[in-house]
């Protein structure tokens, strides 16, 4: 049995990198809705201001991204 180590190590260090992306990505969002609850929540602010537009927007984004991820790693593992 041979095992080819250079391809075990490839896979490894790939998922690796893709795990890590992915949770930080979905870090990056889950921020984007905290920041954008916490300037909705000030004195009088209605929420509509341009930097709780801008959060929710890069998170809404984040959150697509890290679906298209998933969606794109079960087609790989589908087709």
């Amino acid at each position: 049995m041979h095992i080819n180590w250079e391809a075990l190590g490839s896979v490894f260090g790939v998922s690796l990198a893709v795990t890590v992306g992915l949770v930080g990505l979905f870090t990056l969002g889950i921020v984007g809705l905290t920041k954008r609850e916490a300037a909705a929540s000030g004195a009088g602010n209605t929420g509509t201001t341009g930097n709780t537009v801008m959060a929710r927007t890069g998170a809404y984004a984040c959150f697509a991204l890290c679906a298209a991820a998933v969606a794109y790693g079960i087609f790989l593992i589908v087709a």
